[in-house]
């Protein structure tokens, strides 16, 4: 999991290219702000959820008996 950090900092400039680019474009002039925020806290679940499965464990695997 050494490069979790650098593909969550990855994943939160993504969001913010898209959240800029629906901004310039007038999109979000027609969304509720409860809508916006509800979005933003899906998004930022979603990318803790990538970079958390794309890591390997880095510790000994304990068998079970």
């Amino acid at each position: 999991m050494r490069f979790i950090n650098m593909y969550l900092i990855g994943y939160v400039i993504l969001i913010i290219g898209i959240a800029m680019a629906l901004w310039q474009s007038g999109v979000l002039n027609n969304v509720a702000p409860i809508w916006l925020g509800i979005g933003v806290i899906v998004a930022i679940g979603l990318g803790i959820m990538m970079a958390v499965s794309s890591g390997k464990p880095t510790g000994p695997v304990e068998s079970q008996r």
